[in-house]
């Protein structure tokens, strides 16, 4: 019946909350954090209370000012892109889309989910036609160098690309193999929203695919473009997008380009349209499909379950 079913239930929730505590007893489980229940005083009556030096106290006259409004909770590390573009639609309408609300949207979103990357890359094969990482740059959300190395590529060098590349045969001396270079680059960009410009040249060099909701190629989106003033179809370079909205010049002189450079160009460009981006992209993209769940004791509906605890803990009699 419903109700046996309830004081089965009540019963082994009574269980569990005696297990927990034994298990925080032996140091195998953190005690709870219990959240205070007082509240703030707000309001006009809230007046901030002076003391003077022989122990009076008297109240300030002055106006209380507003409590300021929290936009939104911080998202979890492991938040979605989708989720993650939700909250920039949010950040949107209550800012109105004011550049003070664009410079701040992602420091609530968790800079630390974006990185920037640009790779550099030299010819080997037949004529030098086959490119290959020589080196790569990946930036955080700030535009500061969390990575950069150069990287000895799997076939011999038979053009250095010089004066687009920036490599010399110098260079490689210190440079390392590029199956270790790959693996330190994919860690990184594990669950992270990766941004680059012409990307899909650097995830070739990389022999590597990055989900494509969790990547933002910004030669790739017509806001730039449009703020620009440039065709919205047009292939637009770093250099001219840089020209154009950041005012800055880049990949100039005959030394050629830098990857740490472009990789902060291209987190530059994606910040001026960050909200509005993320807003399309929301609309666009089709939501991810939960993980499948492998692990039984990742199951909420089972956590009561005696099969789930230590041995120890149920021979106690709990």
């Amino acid at each position: 019946s419903p109700q046996g079913c309830s004081k089965k239930k009540s019963r082994k929730h009574q269980r569990f909350l005696e297990r927990r505590v034994l298990l925080e007893q032996k140091g195998l489980l953190s005690p709870r954090r219990r959240r205070s229940t007082q509240t703030p005083v707000a309001g006009p009556e809230a007046h901030a209370t002076l003391t003077k030096a022989n122990g009076t106290a008297t109240q300030c006259s002055g106006k209380v000012p507003k409590p300021k409004r929290v936009i939104s909770a911080l998202l979890s590390p492991s938040a979605s892109p989708d989720s993650i573009a939700r909250h920039h639609s949010v950040l949107l309408s209550q800012g109105n889309g004011s550049p003070k609300k664009v410079q701040t949207s992602s420091l609530v979103l968790r800079p630390g989910k974006y990185v920037a990357i640009d790779c550099e890359m030299v010819g080997t094969g037949p004529q030098g036609r086959l490119s290959e990482l020589a080196r790569c740059s990946v930036v955080n959300y700030e535009g500061d160098v969390i990575y950069d190395k150069y990287v000895q590529p799997e076939l011999p060098i038979v053009d250095f690309r010089t004066r687009w590349s920036g490599i010399t045969w110098q260079h490689m001396k210190r440079a390392i193999p590029f199956k270790a270079a790959q693996a330190e680059i994919l860690k990184i960009l594990k669950d992270k929203i990766v941004v680059g410009h012409a990307i899909h040249n650097d995830f070739q060099a990389l022999k590597y695919f990055h989900p494509k909701d969790r990547t933002r190629d910004t030669s790739q989106i017509p806001l730039l473009k449009q703020r620009a003033g440039l065709p919205v179809r047009a292939n637009v370079s770093l250099k001219n997008l840089a020209r154009h909205l950041l005012h800055k010049r880049i990949q100039v002189g005959c030394k050629g380009h830098s990857s740490v450079e472009d990789a902060q160009t291209a987190m530059e460009l994606y910040r001026l349209v960050e909200v509005q981006w993320e807003k399309e992209l929301a609309h666009s993209l089709p939501p991810r499909p939960p993980s499948p769940v492998t692990d039984p004791t990742a199951d909420s509906s089972q956590y009561l379950d005696d099969q789930y605890w230590p041995t120890d803990v149920i021979s106690s009699g709990l």
